[in-house]
């Protein structure tokens, strides 16, 4: 029995299927005071795009996320996917996903399938709407990191799916205190729009 295989099957039809959980899902996971404003989306909103890459880690299917260099950025020191905003020279935001996963974590664009998208995320405090795509790598890849970097965070995907380890929490950041869900992995905090983004792709892989 091949785990890792049988995942890309379902992922492969969960993305190729019309529907989406959308906002709905992403809300589940929003911080609490913040959930009004995130259904409305500004009028000219900065373009960005992530990735959200599986491959097999003893046959198990695992994602790569990023916890991010601490700076005087809006999400500096949180928990992410690696992806950034549109340059111009991107000539789709499918290309934005796949060249920031390269500059920031050295996964090779060419080794990704990528199976689609999920519903874009407006995140008020940057002005970014967010795309995220979706794809798969047959092997783990050699990751290498830039400085926009703190570490990577390599985790198993039935770790995301344990409702153990979602938590609703009082957190710190750069503006003050927040409460929010969160997903609790291995001593890290995942909340904000990395949290929404996974609650829509959680729903949508485990829907019937």
């Amino acid at each position: 029995m091949d785990i890792f295989e049988d995942f890309v099957a379902v992922l492969r039809s969960k993305m190729l299927s019309p529907w989406l959980p959308g906002m709905k899902a992403q809300l589940k996971m929003a911080p609490t005071g913040r959930r009004s404003e995130l259904s409305t989306v500004a009028e000219n909103p900065r373009e960005s795009a992530v990735l959200i890459s599986f491959f097999p880690k003893n046959n198990q299917p695992h994602l790569v996320m990023i916890k991010r260099a601490v700076d005087k950025s809006v999400h500096s020191g949180q928990v992410s996917f690696p992806g950034g905003k549109t340059e111009k020279s991107d000539p789709s935001l499918k290309h934005t996903a796949l060249r920031e996963a390269e500059e920031e974590v050295g996964i090779t664009p060419s080794k990704v399938e990528v199976l689609g998208k999920l519903s874009d995320l407006y995140i008020p405090p940057s002005n970014f709407s967010v795309t995220p795509f979706v794809g798969f790598l047959t092997k783990e890849p050699d990751f290498v990191t830039n400085g926009e970097v703190d570490r990577l965070l390599i985790i198993n995907w039935n770790h995301l799916t344990n409702p153990a380890n979602t938590s609703l929490q009082r957190l710190q950041h750069r503006t003050g205190s927040i409460e929010a869900p969160c997903y609790l992995i291995n001593g890290d905090v995942i909340w904000g729009a990395s949290a929404m983004i996974l609650a829509e792709l959680i729903e949508l892989i485990t829907s019937n």
